[in-house]
């Protein structure tokens, strides 16, 4: 075979590659898709590599990417050398006074400025900011209930107002805001610890985003774990509220994102597993994708 030949072997599955992903960047062009970086995606140095090559990807396909993170394993981490302990009640990191120092510096100062230095190796594009920034997230105290009994569990915040000012101005601009789950005190003067999967959820929905993408350790939502490792590929509001009550505790709060977020008006909200390269692509531009992604009720039975 030739040289001309064997290239124009190769290239073709390139091409069709490309050409499958048409209809979606068609769909997706000048839309907002918030994604939530978590999980091993975080700490794993090829993975985080991927993921900010995915993110400028979707900028220069013409969405407008909004990433939101959190930082569990670093501010585990963190704590541990400041002598703190980590402590968690209803699936929340119990936040002290000390603790939230640390969570703002581990959160701003580490994870964030990581991220964002990974996304302007491809240009000067990222911004960060936390919920602090132009009253972005604001919050009032978080007490959950334990056996019908509400618990104090320090500086961890429930979102109560998002203000999508300064990251509207980001995106008209053409940048990629990354923000961090940080909220200001709606009542206190205090700064508050914000689950980032809430977070995510809630800028979503204020953004009116296309979609919201949770980055987990999982492939997705199992069908009847731990019986089956069967993915649920697809499904409606209602039929994640049905579930919900039987999930395991750390997949709660990216489902209950997922669920807040089409019922406010996201097009989709998709869990997907971090750890596969490039998965944010996979998800968006083929027609396989991967993970599980929540529709809206009233889409049941549409093409999405």
């Amino acid at each position: 075979m030739s040289t001309g030949s064997t290239r124009k072997h190769t290239a073709l599955p390139k091409a069709q590659i490309l050409i499958e992903a048409l209809p979606w960047l068609v769909r997706h062009n000048g839309k907002t898709v918030v994604i939530k970086f978590g999980g091993n995606a975080m700490i794993d140095e090829d993975l985080k590599a991927a993921f900010a090559q995915d993110v400028v990807f979707l900028h220069h396909a013409g969405l407008k990417p909004v990433v939101v993170h959190g930082g569990g394993p670093q501010i585990s981490a963190a704590l541990d050398r400041h002598g703190i302990v980590s402590e968690f009640k209803a699936g929340l990191r119990v936040t002290t006074e000390d603790a939230m120092d640390v969570v703002r510096m581990v959160l701003a100062g580490q994870v964030q400025r990581e991220l964002v230095g990974l996304l302007n190796q491809h240009g000067p594009l990222a911004v960060g900011l936390t919920g602090e920034d132009a009253h972005t997230i604001t919050a009032t105290k978080h007490q959950p209930e334990i056996d019908g009994e509400l618990v104090d569990i320090g500086r961890v915040g429930e979102i109560t107002a998002i203000d999508t000012g300064a990251i509207q101005a980001l995106l008209a601009d053409g940048r990629i805001p990354v923000v961090s789950s940080i909220a200001r005190s709606q009542d206190d003067g205090h700064v508050y610890n914000v689950n980032a999967d809430t977070a995510a959820a809630a800028l979503a929905a204020a953004l009116d985003a296309e979609t919201l993408m949770v980055l987990t350790d999982v492939e997705g939502l199992y069908e009847d774990w731990p019986h089956s490792d069967e993915v649920i590929s697809r499904l409606t509001a209602v039929e994640l509220e049905r579930l919900l009550p039987d999930l395991s505790s750390g997949m709660v709060p990216k489902m209950e994102g997922c669920l807040h977020a089409v019922r406010n008006g996201v097009t989709t909200a998709r869990v997907i597993d971090g750890r596969v390269q490039h998965s944010i692509l996979l998800e968006i531009f083929t027609d396989e994708g991967i993970g599980t992604m929540v529709v809206p009720d009233e889409q049941e039975g549409d093409a999405v």
